[in-house]
């Protein structure tokens, strides 16, 4: 049973003032509120920092977020959003994204694909997909340059590894307090780990990528046995876990916060593309618009 008592307290400071309190009743659900709010699960969960699936315990409050004319709540939106646009893009190639919309309807109505959209603008297809975020609706994506070096997070072929290696999937989700506690605990500001958390799953640890990158913090076979064997002591985490997920991404974290002046950012950029990258190439616009996103979100949960 998880309490929402703190992961409230967590978000209070960035919820818009249009957000509302409601205390749990006995017998009441995250599905029974959101119905009787006029919204979805998964936007009570976004809302609050918590796993679609979570059991509410009566006593604790939730903080509803306000509805728009789309039905979607304002500022972050649910992976699972199915309202849907009727708008296209400007001139210049770009769209700028209103409360209620989804990748999958923008690919539609512009004539691409979710995985080219998501891929020309460094967001995941399954992730969370932030109101007033500009996407480039052209664009080839990202190309990674690799690194063979031991001692370095590996980017390119060596990060992608063997598809039979872990991590492995699993059917679990996690909550914003679950991971925020791993970063704190490694010394990673909570509302970072917990944005990229939500930005590259949703905390959803069942998650494959077209990348096949995995679990709650979507890493990639080759940099999961990198972190095993340069960031946890040589020992690899529990493969089919998604506390160790969470666990690898949140050491990832500091690893380059550690070799990047703890900039927060340049840390966000690095986990993304690789910091060898970033450090060689400079910032794909892809990865700027990854960073931004984060950076968003970090608001949603509490951080600066």
């Amino acid at each position: 049973m998880f309490s929402l008592a703190a992961a409230g307290a967590l978000l209070t400071p960035a919820c818009a003032a249009a957000d509302f309190p409601h205390v749990v009743a006995p017998g009441e659900t995250l599905t029974s509120v959101a119905a009787e709010d006029g919204l979805t699960v998964d936007q009570i969960a976004a809302a609050n920092g918590i796993s679609p699936y979570t059991e509410i315990e009566s006593g604790t409050t939730l903080l509803i977020p306000p509805q728009t004319a789309s039905g979607a709540e304002s500022g972050v939106s649910a992976p699972e959003a199915t309202t849907t646009t009727t708008s296209s893009g400007t001139p210049d190639g770009s769209y700028l994204v209103e409360p209620g919309d989804t990748l999958t309807q923008i690919a539609a109505d512009n004539g691409t694909t979710v995985a080219a959209l998501a891929a020309a603008n460094g967001l995941n297809p399954n992730g969370v997909l932030l109101s007033g975020t500009t996407l480039q609706l052209s664009g080839s994506g990202t190309t990674y340059v690799s690194d063979d070096s031991s001692d370095t997070q590996p980017v390119g072929e060596p990060a992608e590894g063997s598809a039979d290696d872990p991590p492995y999937p699993t059917d679990q989700y996690v909550s914003a307090s679950e991971i925020g506690s791993i970063a704190e605990a490694n010394g990673v500001d909570p509302s970072l780990a917990e944005a990229i958390g939500w930005q590259e799953s949703g905390f959803n640890n069942d998650l494959v990528s077209d990348d096949d990158a995995r679990g709650v913090m979507q890493i990639l076979p080759g940099t999961w046995d990198w972190i095993g064997s340069t960031l946890n002591g040589g020992q690899q985490l529990a493969p089919a876990s998604a506390t160790s997920n969470v666990q690898g991404g949140v050491l990832l974290l500091k690893w380059l916060l550690d070799n990047d002046g703890d900039n927060e950012a340049t840390a966000a950029a690095g986990y993304y593309q690789g910091l060898p990258s970033v450090e060689q190439d400079g910032e794909y616009s892809s990865t700027q618009q990854y960073v931004a996103d984060v950076q968003s979100l970090q608001g949603q949960f509490g951080g600066p």
